[in-house]
């Protein structure tokens, strides 16, 4: 449905102009229950959202609206198979990939979960192989590094969790190339060894052009060092995709190719055969424990009443800022420095779901959608864009993500982290008043023309909203249902919008232009042509010299 039909849509509205004026501190001030009340846990996740700019009547009337957008029929129809990606007739099952209940899950009549376990068995014990040394190079030496050429959804969400346990890392060293530029591969291979090198090609097709380019400078680097025995490949590439006839052309034995299905989505793929870094990381137990993380989260998601259920809270409360309080970014800010892919991973998870002009059934809207995701590790953020959240001119929320522990972690480092994610959520909050800052520069002797001179500019309005997410611990188990907490959140916002959050049509326009420009570039052809200014670029590169 269109939301603004809604009659909770048109009472958020008015609520909106009566909360432009009110600044959090009075709210608190005058309903002292508020910090207990506005909090929720699930999965190891403490989310505190007591400090965004919202009254009970808020929360109220973003239930309703939920309800009357039948969220909780579309978190249904998800979990059933129905094919809600209608704009590709396909179903999104990427829940199926971590159920670890009985239930099937059907898609045109056939339960997929039998598929699934058999390929996760597959990539257990192809993982097990190479960790325990079982897997040979071509010159029968171990593998002690693993590199994974994929871009997109087979890049970031594999890297972001590989980084974000590494202390947990017990296997075979990970790195990942994603860009066509040729230092990101060459910089990577400088320091391995090609007799102790393996190779995973993940790209659904088989011919993601980017993702192809590197897989072929690395076969080349691999032969070369096998003084052009093709047998080496199928000792040092195996394959993430579904095209059998590519993968084989390649020189990959298709016996170490592990496929997926269509009804995952780039973005929702990590928990599929795309996970098989995580896998040779850390191992098939701890990939369970992330699995099992994830399933935990969906449970909550299917049966948790809307005021305590986390990815509608955080969903809904994104709608409230981008539809009502004219918000069109949002920040990402983890503390834990091994979630430092976090934020990019995030970008790609809510832009390219609800990055969205029109609704599932074509028509335009005529509201905001999708807000712009960002952020970096909060640590750095503090001496870095946290100015801009401070005093800058833009309202942006801030998802304040901590675990309080994890494997390694010392004092004081520990408690000064802490501290820092606990105190810039109250600043951002309470800012700093006239009246404050004239008491704390009189205190330290300034004059009262020093005072009359700088207070504008160390004045702090703050009103400023921000989520805080506390992770009991960061583990595969946590971090899997942090993940599909923003999966989540991300589609409840879909579904309020209308919007189809599992198609990306936006990012096939450029790739299918910059074949033609490739060929022009090289001077194979005069046509098609383009735009004027592209012409030109294109004429000014080719006289360019390298």
């Amino acid at each position: 449905m269109n939301p603004t039909t809604s009659a909770a849509w048109s009472a958020l509205s008015t609520q909106a102009q009566a909360l432009k004026t009110t600044h959090l501190r009075d709210i608190f001030q005058k309903d002292p229950t508020r910090a207990q009340r506005l909090t929720a846990k699930a999965c190891g996740i403490y989310l505190d959202y007591s400090k965004n700019r919202v009254t009970d009547e808020v929360l109220a009337q973003l239930f309703k609206l939920a309800e009357d957008c039948k969220v909780q029929d579309h978190i249904k129809a998800m979990f059933a198979g129905e094919k809600i990606n209608n704009t590709e007739k396909r179903a999104v099952l990427h829940t199926a990939l971590r159920n670890l209940g009985e239930t099937p899950v059907k898609v045109d009549g056939q339960d997929v979960i039998p598929a699934v376990r058999e390929v996760r068995a597959r990539t257990y014990a192809f993982a097990k192989r190479v960790r325990s040394g079982e897997w040979l190079g071509f010159t029968g030496k171990t593998i002690t590094d693993v590199v994974n050429i994929g871009i997109g959804g087979s890049d970031l969400g594999p890297l972001m969790v590989v980084e974000a346990l590494k202390p947990l890392a017990d296997g075979p060293r990970l790195h990942f190339v994603s860009n066509v530029d040729s230092l990101h591969l060459k910089q990577t291979l400088k320091s391995l060894d090609p007799e102790r090198t393996l190779f995973i090609v993940a790209s659904k097709t088989f011919t993601t052009i980017e993702t192809l380019t590197n897989a072929r400078s690395a076969r080349e680097w691999l032969l070369e060092a096998a003084k052009g025995d093709k047998s080496a490949i199928a000792r040092h590439f195996v394959a993430v995709s579904t095209n059998k006839e590519k993968v084989s052309e390649f020189g990959i034995d298709l016996d170490n190719m592990f496929g997926f299905w269509d009804w995952v989505g780039g973005r929702y793929s990590l928990w599929s055969a795309i996970g098989l870094p995580i896998i040779v990381a850390f191992g098939p137990d701890r990939f369970d424990e992330l699995l099992a993380g994830a399933y935990e989260m969906d449970q909550h998601f299917q049966t948790a009443p809307l005021t305590q259920n986390l990815p509608v809270l955080l969903g809904l409360l994104g709608v409230w800022y981008v539809d009502f309080l004219g918000s069109s970014s949002h920040v990402i800010a983890p503390y834990n420095q091994t979630l430092h892919r976090l934020p990019a991973f995030l970008q790609q998870l809510d832009m390219e779901s609800n990055g969205k002009g029109v609704r599932a059934d074509g028509s335009s809207v005529e509201y905001a959608t999708g807000p712009v995701i960002w952020g970096e590790p909060g640590i750095n953020g503090q001496h870095a864009y946290f100015q801009l959240l401070h005093q800058g001119t833009h309202l942006i929320p801030v998802d304040f993500i901590l675990a309080l522990a994890q494997p390694g972690q010392v004092d004081p480092h520990r408690k000064t982290l802490i501290a820092s994610c606990l105190a810039q959520a109250s600043a951002l909050m309470n800012g700093k008043t006239e009246a404050e800052v004239q008491a704390e520069m009189r205190a330290k002797g300034s004059s009262e023309a020093q005072i009359a001179e700088l207070l504008p500019h160390r004045v702090f309005k703050g009103n400023r909203p921000s989520s805080t997410m506390l992770l009991d611990e960061l583990s595969p188990r946590s971090l899997g249902a942090l993940i599909a907490l923003y999966e989540h959140k991300v589609f409840v916002q879909g579904s309020v919008w209308g919007v189809n959050s599992f198609d990306q049509w936006g990012v096939e326009l450029g790739k299918q232009l910059a074949t033609g420009i490739e060929q022009r570039l090289g001077g194979n052809a005069t046509e098609p042509a383009y735009d004027a200014s592209t012409e030109a670029l294109i004429r000014y590169v080719r006289n360019a010299k390298p």
